[in-house]
């Protein structure tokens, strides 16, 4: 099921504790508004926060990432039709770019993925990564909570595809899946610039192309000259895979199911979630204090400071000091 077809009526009607609710049950309206609240940055979003939080902690987060081209949206089809076979229900996040016009998603749930569409076991929401660097949206750790809370056994975030900076996706993702392809030469080059720091299980896709033993020989010598793991750490396992006919995405869920046994086995998996939830209560402060100290612009104090600075009378580290003070004070 797609969130698409979200009606004006629900918008209107439904109280919080009725969309969380429904959403439990699994309806995809109920969902969709729900993650629309949390995109929206809603008044309400403390309230659905606060609804959703005791429903939450079971769902596993996957995240996907790769540099463009490489085939993530056709992996993560291919892994939630694997899932499906298990009998797992499947939550998607795509982070897609954002419309320099709208501010809305690029691509969308409705070109992708639509041999899910129907599946009511399968959500799937795209959401604008509105400009955030790290190849996630700003609002993706609250949108995973409503995924959870709704009942998804597995998450797939498929990130935005910057290349390079996104290595956000580690922080946020229980198992972290790095995807590269033969013949695009700055997938490694990406790697060599740390996307090779964060990947729990690396697939080389397009594994029918020329190139691709190649392109496994050496992710696994620059993983093998980056190591710096003891006894018994978790080695990354590289599984060459053809997502669009789905070979080797059964070898690839398995090293994703061995990953998740071996967190849960050395106590890593709470370890990862704590982390995460630390870095969602940080981010959620700063931005009120950027919120706060954007207020500030409208008004005299800062540049009251700023005038005390040019003056000489302060240097901005103390003026900074008093601009903190009297937002927190």
């Amino acid at each position: 099921m797609t969130s698409e077809g979200l009606g004006s009526t629900t918008r209107r009607s439904s109280s919080v504790p009725e969309l969380v609710e429904r959403a439990r049950k699994g309806d995809p309206r109920a969902v969709a508004r729900l993650i629309s609240l949390v995109e929206d940055a809603s008044p309400l979003l403390r309230e659905v926060m606060s609804a959703l939080i005791k429903h939450t902690g079971d769902a596993y987060v996957i995240g996907l990432t790769g540099s463009p081209g490489v085939g993530k949206s056709t992996t993560t089809s291919a892994l939630v039709r694997a899932y499906r076979r298990r009998g797992r229900r499947v939550g998607v996040l795509a982070v897609d770019p954002s419309s320099p016009f709208s501010g809305g998603a690029l691509l969308g749930d409705r070109v992708r993925m639509q041999e899910h569409a129907t599946d009511p076991e399968v959500f799937i929401r795209s959401m604008a990564s509105r400009g955030h660097l790290g190849g996630l949206a700003w609002a993706t750790p609250q949108a995973l909570r409503v995924l959870d809370a709704a009942g998804c056994d597995v998450i797939l975030v498929e990130t935005v595809g910057v290349g390079q900076s996104e290595v956000e996706i580690a922080s946020l993702a229980d198992t972290t899946v790095v995807l590269l392809a033969p013949g695009m030469g700055d997938s490694i080059q990406a790697a060599k610039a740390g996307i090779l720091e964060i990947g729990d299980v690396y697939a080389v896709n397009k594994a029918d192309r020329d190139g691709a033993d190649a392109t496994a020989r050496e992710l696994n010598q620059m993983l093998a000259l980056g190591e710096r793991r003891g006894p018994g750490d978790w080695r990354p396992p590289i599984v060459k895979t053809v997502a669009s006919r789905s070979e080797g995405i059964d070898e690839l869920v398995e090293a994703l199911e061995k990953h998740r046994a071996w967190l849960e086995e050395r106590g890593q998996l709470a370890a990862r979630r704590h982390r995460r939830v630390c870095d969602e209560i940080e981010t959620i402060a700063v931005t009120a204090l950027r919120e706060r100290i954007g207020d500030l612009h409208g008004g005299q104090r800062l540049d009251e400071l700023a005038a005390r600075v040019l003056a000489g009378e302060l240097d901005p580290y103390a003026a900074a000091d008093e601009l903190v003070e009297g937002i927190t004070g």
